[in-house]
C-alpha cells in the first residue's frame, strides 16, 4: 500500500509557500518550471486555507459551548 503523503503544519505550508511566490516573482524559470511551482503554490494555499477553515471551526464550536453553558 503506497505511503499518504503528511500534510504539512500550516507554518510549514505557509513558509513553503511564500518561497514558491518568491521564485514565481523573480521569474527566469521554464515554463514547465513555472506551472509545476503554480500547481504547488495551489496546494499549500489549499493546505492553509484548510488548517484556517478548522481553526476557525475550533474557536466557533469553544464560542457556542461557552455560550450554552452560560444560558443554564
Amino acid at each position: 500500500m503506497p505511503e499518504q503523503p503528511q500534510t504539512p503544519s500550516y507554518e510549514a505550508a505557509r513558509e513553503e509557500l511564500v518561497e514558491v511566490v518568491r521564485r514565481l516573482e523573480a521569474g527566469g524559470t521554464t515554463l514547465e518550471e513555472s506551472l509545476a511551482l503554480w500547481e504547488r503554490g495551489e496546494h499549500l494555499a489549499r493546505v492553509c486555507q484548510d488548517w484556517l477553515d478548522g481553526a476557525r471551526q475550533r474557536l466557533d464550536a469553544v464560542v457556542a459551548a461557552d455560550r450554552e453553558g452560560s444560558e443554564d
